[in-house]
């Protein structure tokens, strides 16, 4: 499994991000594999061909040799050097002719496994048609390098006349094959010959000029037209990720063009649609949040105009905070729309402050809860992380018998954690507490009116505020939950 799991990262890590990307990498990986192994089924056919093609001309040049050799065995030994020359002077034969007196030393091209079959095959046609033959000897040889006589002559010390009609000297210079037999002692014949196909060795060359050409042209139009199909397959899928993100940022894009594949234009259809739905339910939301803020604000107005006739000012200065509170969220209710909380400038908040104010309407309630101040600041949206710990703190309240608050800085982070001293929860189920409307039993039991959405509320705005909600278990019992913030510097 580790093993899957790491060659997943390494293929993920080698891969494009881009659909357009690995589209284009996987058509060309899939060409260029296609090509290869095509390349080498092609290979291997044209070397058996070539090898066949090879040994039966092979076979047919052995029965001309051994023919021109049975005819020169009838000849008497003084009576051959005068028929060559009169070959010569008539413009030769099917082979260059010449006797001597000991075989000619030849210089045999490279290996190659076509020269090796021709000349097997030459040698077992002339055991076969001329059994009594003493020796023999067969080689391939270049025309810069071949020796026509004992003596030491070259091919190209010959006139053109005797070798032009028989052998390809230039302009692009064939091997050729030299057959060498004792016809009695002292007496050698010499027979050089083409092949039919006198390039023969290079009909077997997939990686030829024109032929790497050839493959090369037409892989780069397949890779080419691969390239520009995935183009043009994928660039409504970006016009269609350009055109969620913009919407997701409340941007007012055009319609989606209806051109294209069937897919796309049913995906462009369905996102119209569900462009439309949404953009209703948000107008309706906005409509009716601006009733209900229209509503609230008057109350709210008459409320601070009666909490100035207190005498009491510490009471008239928290009845004070309170009421602006409760303007802000007011204020704030035609941005929440749009967004998951209310729209506010980070400041920066002492949690001392902040949440010795909360605490304390709690202790007045008869909850004993324990908190030890810090002196820690954060740069944090304060209305938001005040409803996270609120909503934190009540579940505390309703679930534990006693409740303590910890703020401290760890690791570059500051860890708000309020523990409760209840019967704690499953390790099964510590997963799913943020999901809307999960309640356990003994929740149930000690807060009868609640929901269930109090840590999905809580986790949402911790999450806006860039930061992390850890719930685990006490060791010493009770729940543990810790909102984890990201230390910032203030403006």
């Amino acid at each position: 499994m580790s093993e899957r799991r790491g060659s997943s990262r390494f293929l993920e890590w080698l891969l494009p991000q881009s659909l357009l990307g690995r589209l284009s990498v996987v058509m060309v990986t899939g060409v260029l594999a296609t090509q290869l192994v095509g390349n080498a089924i092609w290979a291997r056919q044209l070397q058996k061909e070539s090898e066949a093609e090879t040994t039966i001309a092979a076979q047919h040049l052995g029965h001309s040799a051994a023919s021109a050799i049975r005819f020169f065995l009838t000849l008497p030994p003084n009576y051959r050097p005068l028929l060559i020359q009169q070959f010569r002077e008539m413009g030769g034969t099917r082979f260059f002719v010449n006797v001597t007196a000991a075989p000619v030393v030849t210089h045999e091209i490279e290996s190659r496994s076509l020269a090796h079959i021709a000349m097997d095959k030459v040698g077992e046609t002339l055991k076969s048609d001329l059994p009594r033959l003493a020796d023999f000897r067969v080689a391939f040889v270049w025309p810069d390098d071949l020796t026509v006589s004992d003596d030491g002559t070259k091919i190209s010390d010959l006139p053109d006349t005797w070798v032009q009609h028989i052998l390809l000297l230039k302009p692009n210079p064939a091997p050729i094959l030299v057959i060498q037999t004792e016809l009695e002692p002292g007496h050698w014949l010499y027979l050089a010959a083409l092949m039919p196909n006198p390039y023969f060795l290079e009909s077997s060359n997939p990686l030829s000029v024109d032929r790497v050409v050839l493959q090369g042209l037409s892989l780069a139009a397949v890779l080419l037209l691969s390239i520009l199909v995935v183009r043009w397959t994928t660039r409504p899928l970006a016009a269609l990720s350009d055109a969620a993100e913009a919407f997701g940022k409340g941007e007012n894009m055009p319609a989606l063009p209806e051109t294209g594949s069937r897919e796309f234009i049913k995906t462009a259809r369905a996102f119209g649609v569900m462009r439309e739905r949404i953009q209703r339910y948000l107008e309706e939301r906005e409509r009716l949040f601006m009733s209900i803020s229209h509503d609230l604000r008057a109350p709210i107005t008459r409320l601070k105009l009666r909490v100035e006739l207190l005498d009491d000012d510490a009471l008239q200065e928290e009845f004070q905070d309170d009421l602006d509170e409760l303007d802000m969220m007011v204020k704030g209710a035609l941005q929440c729309v749009k967004d998951s909380d209310i729209h506010e400038t980070p400041t920066t908040v002492r949690l001392d402050a902040l949440i010795v104010r909360m605490i304390r309407g709690a202790r007045l309630a008869g909850h004993e809860v324990q908190f030890i101040e810090s002196g820690l600041t954060v740069l944090v949206k304060p209305l938001a992380l005040k409803r996270a710990i609120g909503n934190l703190l009540d579940n505390a309240l309703h679930y534990g018998e006693k409740t303590e608050i910890l703020v401290q800085s760890v690791d570059g982070y500051i860890e708000i954690q309020i523990r409760d001293h209840g019967p704690g929860v499953p390790e099964e189920v510590l997963g799913s507490l943020c999901l809307p409307y999960v309640r356990l039993e003994h929740g149930r039991d000690r807060n009868d009116d609640g929901l269930g959405l109090g840590l999905g509320i809580a986790s949402g705005i911790v999450q806006a505020l860039d930061g992390e909600l850890i719930l685990v278990n006490h060791p010493d019992g009770g729940l543990c939950a810790t909102i984890r913030l990201p230390v910032r510097e203030g403006p």
